[in-house]
């Protein structure tokens, strides 16, 4: 495995676990909230699997260069909009 992204904890600890290089990483997920755990210098007590990406579009797409989303506005548009109230 060498794809970076999100798996399952191999170690059990927790839901996800990032996976860069095909090492894990300390970044982990729980219930969508996203906390550092160091991994332990135990073996795995499962195969990583590779967690799905969610479906439809994210904030983050918004950004991606050439696709702009009207209903997506930064803070400063905000704040120039509304005359900074």
């Amino acid at each position: 495995m060498r794809e970076e992204g999100w798996y399952t904890d191999p170690y059990g600890l927790h839901e996800r676990r990032w996976f860069s290089d095909g090492s894990p990483t300390k970044l982990v997920s729980d219930d969508g909230t996203k906390s550092n755990d160091p991994p332990p210098n135990t073996p795995f007590v499962r195969p990583p699997e590779p967690v799905p990406k969610p479906e439809g579009p994210t904030v983050h797409d918004s950004h991606e260069e050439g696709h702009e989303d009207p209903g997506v506005k930064g803070a400063w548009e905000t704040f120039v909009e509304t005359g900074g109230d």
